[in-house]
């Protein structure tokens, strides 16, 4: 049997459209975004909508991941509540959302000991051009204190959480 071109145009339209709109659906399906929480020790993120979890995702921490974040280069991701404030979709790693990481009592704590309390905190895809190793580099803690995901799981991610919304990473 042979198609001729509009036959096949219009379907390889139909699995376009097909396709777009079940991604699409996923996404639309899912209530809106009011707050996001890390499990450290679970290394999960959870979407949550109303205190129900609405969607889950595997994740990598800073390399030293034990503890709250006190001071730059300790590879420590925080611990506490702040706020996913701006998207960044020009960082180094495939987008990014910024954590309010340090808040007042952190600058200060860190002020205390003589030390800068780091900052630049967070969750975001694979670097840039290495999407295609998060199969092996998802199962380490490999973060200078970043909450780390798939591309893909990060995509989706991207779509469903809004600047401002608040962000709990427990220990």
């Amino acid at each position: 049997m042979v198609l001729r071109r509009p036959v096949l145009r219009g379907c390889l339209l139909a699995l376009i459209a097909s396709l777009a709109s079940g991604v699409l659906g996923t996404v639309s399906a899912v209530p809106k975004v009011d707050a996001v929480k890390v499990d450290k020790l679970g290394r999960r993120l959870y979407l949550m909508s109303g205190g129900d979890i609405v969607r889950s995702f595997p994740v990598a921490l800073g390399g030293n991941p034990v503890g709250h974040k006190r001071q730059e280069g300790d590879r420590r991701t925080p611990e506490g509540r702040y706020l996913l404030d701006v998207r960044k979709a020009d960082s180094a790693y495939y987008r990014a959302l910024h954590i309010s990481y340090p808040d007042a009592r952190d600058v200060a704590d860190a002020r205390r000991r003589g030390v800068s309390p780091g900052g630049a905190v967070m969750i975001h895809g694979q670097r840039n051009g290495f999407g295609w190793l998060a199969p092996l580099v998802q199962r380490f803690d490999w973060t200078d204190g970043c909450v780390a995901l798939s591309n893909e799981d990060m995509e989706v991610v991207w779509a469903l959480v809004e600047p401002g919304t608040p962000v709990v990473l427990l220990p």
